[in-house]
């Protein structure tokens, strides 16, 4: 199973929402491999905690490799480099965590034909290899959008499993943003269409991810000036129905996760020793980020 996680705009939780499902597959058992094609700012290493790869590496990284510079990117194994405490100590019934990091200072590059050939090559490799391919997206109309699109419509990849994540925050302007950037003019569904994608297939393979969702009945939101608290509601009475209207809504969403001071201060994974060790988490994230990562499979039903 191949998971595009896509946005169209930055800032929107995408890569550490990401991360945490690829880790939470991981440990269910599942062999796991996280592409970064965030080509403009390859930092998904950051969010794993592999220190010498934060802004990926010096060279042999997934820029290298789609441009013809290596003949195999380099290989992370997570679980091994990670430094983080939780990650140290792998659990016994676990799959694989591997992460292809890309270069620094890559930066984004126009799609050829020669690129395409590569990452279709590469796609079709670790789909016979691992249980899910999670591939980080770089925001916006993207040549790593495109490059995605144009590579999951080849022949080759008929059969192969693919899944569209949008991410996006909860606010009116996220909202609208995610809807145009799938199904408008120049959106997923419209790019998909145009390189050989059926539409009614692609359209049901695209989710939406809500990140950062307060909840104006707990703290500290609960305790705002009357005026204040009468305001967030109603927005939070609108936001459904435009999501609704927008095509954003609850059928068409995957899940949501909550605002979290953690991961406003540090993207990173939300383990159970955060929520019970250290509490820096709050267990609401936490079963988010593991419910995400269940209805990968269990809960993609036609909207």
């Amino acid at each position: 199973m191949f998971v595009f996680a896509a946005s169209d705009k930055g800032g929107t939780g995408r890569s550490v929402t990401s991360a945490n499902i690829a880790f939470h597959r991981a440990l269910a058992g599942d062999d796991v491999c996280y592409l970064d094609f965030d080509f403009g700012s390859p930092s998904a290493a950051a969010v794993f905690d592999v220190p010498w790869a934060m802004s990926g590496v010096n060279q042999g990284g997934l820029h290298s490799y789609l441009q013809g510079q290596v003949h195999e990117p380099v290989r992370i194994d997570v679980w091994t480099h990670s430094e983080s405490r939780a990650l140290r100590q792998r659990p016994a019934a676990s799959g694989d965590l591997v992460l292809l990091p890309g270069d620094r200072g890559g930066g984004e590059f126009a799609v050829g034909n020669d690129s395409l050939i590569r990452c279709t090559d590469l796609f079709l490799r670790l789909h016979s290899e691992f249980d899910v391919v999670l591939v980080d997206l770089s925001s916006g109309r993207s040549y790593a959008v495109d490059l995605a699109l144009q590579a999951t419509a080849r022949p080759e990849m008929h059969g192969v499993g693919a899944r569209w994540l949008v991410h996006h925050r909860w606010t009116r302007q996220h909202v609208i943003a995610a809807s145009e950037f799938a199904f408008g003019p120049r959106g997923i569904l419209s790019g998909g269409l145009a390189r050989g994608h059926d539409a009614e297939e692609l359209r049901g393979n695209i989710r939406f991810v809500r990140a950062a969702v307060p909840d104006p009945e707990t703290l500290p939101w609960s305790l705002a000036p009357p005026a204040q608290s009468a305001w967030m509601h109603m927005c939070d009475r609108e936001l459904p129905q435009l999501a609704a209207d927008r095509g954003v809504g609850r059928r068409a969403m995957l899940g949501s996760v909550p605002l979290d001071p953690v991961l406003q201060w540090r993207e990173q994974l939300i383990t159970d020793e955060d929520v019970l060790g250290s509490q820096v988490a709050g267990p609401q994230t936490l079963k988010a980020f593991q419910d995400l990562a269940g209805k990968l499979t269990d809960a993609w039903e036609m909207p």
